[in-house]
């Protein structure tokens, strides 16, 4: 069964959303059986790097509040963040493009390290205030990710998996994605949102009731007569 997961890694709650996820997963009894990919969502494709504007001055300038109110908001996150075990840091976080990082992470999914690829690369943001529109940075990370180093730098130093990750935007917003995380499930539920591992595990036990149906016994009076093991008995329903 495929998990599809589109996110973005300057995105609070996709960090958080995936830690409920992997929750909810450990709690699934056919785990093994999951396929994860992760999708390419970017939350603001206009971003200007090298602006160097830091968080607390972006959503100060963009919901008209003071940088100690937007310090003040960002606690909630942050708590939020530390009840699933991450630890956030937004005083040294920059607004940054994400289109190479989201290019680097289908390199990983390519390469088979995508899942080790997105969890670096958010852990570089939230947790190190990693500049990722750093591409000598980026390849560091791709390495502690498992990926190939000059692999990585080939990938970052041209325009490899551009097409891919702009097929993967549109396909999102086909599907009605307006905002990350957003989880899908075999291409039949749809999560939106760092929803609680109880929604997520619900979900997942419907998809895999729905790819794979228990059949209903109906049972008569007790009479009916079954064969085993290659031998019948008449009349009874024991071999």
């Amino acid at each position: 069964m495929k998990v599809e997961i589109w996110s973005d890694f300057v995105c609070p709650f996709c960090y958080i959303g995936k830690r409920k996820f992997e929750a909810a997963l450990a709690q699934f009894a056919h785990k093994e059986h999951i396929e994860i990919e992760f999708r390419s969502f970017e939350l603001d494709p206009h971003t200007d790097s090298t602006a160097r504007m830091g968080t607390y001055e972006m959503l100060s300038k963009k919901y008209g509040m003071t940088v100690e109110q937007a310090k003040a908001s960002s606690e909630n996150v942050k708590q939020q963040a530390a009840e699933v075990g991450l630890e956030f840091k937004f005083e040294g976080a920059l607004v940054l493009n994400t289109f190479d990082t989201h290019r680097l992470a289908q390199y990983g999914e390519a390469q088979g390290r995508g899942y080790e690829t997105a969890e670096r690369l958010f852990r570089a943001y939230f947790t190190d205030n990693d500049d990722l529109s750093n591409k000598d940075r980026l390849v560091e990370l791709a390495v502690e990710a498992g990926l190939d180093e000059a692999g990585a730098r080939e990938v970052l130093e041209s325009d490899q998996f551009a097409d891919i990750v702009r097929a993967q935007e549109e396909e999102g917003s086909r599907l009605g994605i307006r905002g990350v995380p957003f989880f899908v499930i075999d291409r039949k539920y749809a999560v939106s949102g760092a929803q609680s591992p109880a929604v997520f595990l619900d979900t997942l036990n419907k998809a895999w009731e729905a790819k794979y149906p228990v059949l209903m016994q109906v049972s008569d009076d007790g009479t009916g007569a079954t064969c085993t093991d290659g031998y019948c008995v008449p009349g009874t329903d024991k071999a």
